[in-house]
């Protein structure tokens, strides 16, 4: 949504910034990487590489709340494929389900995080972004 606003013959236009996806500008990381590739990088081997950037990364938030993030996703999507395996028939139909959502959430996140967007999930997404704050 813009405003258009009319100054001595001169149009300004504001854009309004809640239209806009949310977006933190990356601080630079300590790992010598740009922010961008090491959050891509915090997804990309799951919950290893996430505690991996999580330990190494000493500056930057941004990569610090994808590592946290990549942490809890991957652990929350095996926790639930090893939960819908003690359910019969609907459990492992659930599981079999479950395995594309994940490899889309898996990629959907590395991309956005690539285009240095920040992409905290409904439910995990804060509380994620809490404990990054305290590493």
């Amino acid at each position: 949504m813009t405003n258009t606003i009319m100054k001595e013959n001169v149009n300004i236009e504001r854009v309004n910034i809640v239209d806009q996806p949310p977006s933190l500008k990356p601080d630079s990381s300590s790992t010598g990487l740009d922010p961008k590739v090491a959050g891509l990088l915090c997804y990309l081997g799951g919950f290893v590489t996430g505690i991996i950037f999580l330990v190494l990364e000493k500056n930057s938030r941004f990569v610090k709340l994808h590592a946290v993030q990549s942490i809890v996703v991957s652990v929350a999507l095996i926790v639930l494929n090893v939960l819908f395996g003690f359910i019969p028939i609907i459990g492992w139909i659930l599981g079999l389900l479950l395995v594309p959502v994940g490899l889309v959430l898996w990629i959907g996140l590395m991309l956005l995080t690539l285009q240095g967007k920040l992409n905290k999930l409904p439910v995990i997404g804060d509380w994620s972004e809490q404990q990054a704050n305290k590493f």
